[in-house]
């Protein structure tokens, strides 16, 4: 049965709500604490909920039943994402929420522009243009004139 929580755009649009409340509250916790040390609270917070979402569900995977390759991308995926949110935690703390938020979000550019020569995955004329779009959008609202 196809229903909404099967389908990947539900989930993606799931994740820019969240992203944008991750934003906000973000900007308002990194006010008054160091961006580094607010990302340790921020990382500690996702470990313990997805720990209890793991243990809840049954989810577990014993570590040796996964394969090296595997690791090898998990770790490195692991490594931009703490880059990724130190950046972005110090940027917060430096400038205005709805001015970072537009150029974190060019990462949806570098992903198209990625997977395009890295993963070998097509995007057609319309799609180019709406990365091209992204772009510009994100440029236009991150950049006082």
């Amino acid at each position: 049965m196809n229903t909404a929580f099967s389908s990947w755009q539900f989930w993606a649009i799931l994740s820019a709500v969240f992203a944008a409340l991750t934003a906000i509250f973000a900007k308002v916790g990194v006010s008054g604490i160091n961006p580094d040390f607010a990302t340790l609270v921020r990382t500690v917070v996702i470990l313990a909920v997805l720990s209890g979402i793991v243990a809840a569900t049954g989810q577990w995977q014993p570590p040796a039943s996964i394969g090296g390759r595997t690791w090898m991308f998990l770790i490195l995926s692991g490594l931009a994402t703490g880059a990724s949110w130190l950046c972005y935690f110090r940027a917060l703390k430096l400038g205005d929420a709805a001015r970072v938020a537009p150029l974190d979000k060019l990462s949806v550019v570098l992903v198209a522009v990625f997977a395009a020569a890295f993963l070998g995955e097509r995007l057609t004329f319309a799609n180019w243009l709406g990365i091209v779009l992204i772009a510009g959008g994100a440029v236009l609202v991150a950049y006082r004139a």
